[in-house]
């Protein structure tokens, strides 16, 4: 199973994102696409078998990709202050992957109706619907 995990910024969701798969799912491939260089790196020393930075990859990386995991962002062009290209949001919901989107209500995206969790209990409940995905 090929995962592609999307993040911005410093990286610390994907960061937290790649080391719970990691250890759920030791046996997965798992494709980082940062925003930019500091997230692909941080992703990277977190365990990814693969990183790599900005638009071009990310698109790239979603047509591999099973399944994709990331804040819900990714899919809303501009999200991430910015960071996520319209051609990243189309090509991420345009994939034919299975898609794990994860609500962090901030910039300006508010996803009502969805309990306000921690980053961590988010991180595990996204886990939890891999292993669902995964059969497990």
């Amino acid at each position: 199973m090929k995962i592609l995990i999307v993040d911005a910024q410093g990286g610390g969701i994907g960061k937290q994102l790649v080391t719970a798969v990691k250890k759920a799912l030791p046996e997965a491939e798992i494709l980082a696409a940062g925003t930019n260089s500091a997230a692909a790196a941080v992703m990277k020393k977190a365990g990814a078998d693969h990183a790599a930075t900005g638009e071009n990859a990310v698109v790239v990386c979603a047509r591999q990709a099973d399944v994709i995991i990331g804040p819900l962002g990714m899919v809303i062009a501009d999200a991430m202050y910015g960071e996520i290209t319209p051609a990243m949001a189309a090509a991420i919901a345009q994939a034919p992957a299975a898609r794990i989107l994860i609500p962090f209500n901030n910039c300006d995206n508010v996803v009502v109706g969805v309990e306000d969790l921690s980053t961590g209990q988010l991180i595990a409940e996204a886990v939890d619907r891999l292993l669902a995905l995964a059969g497990r």
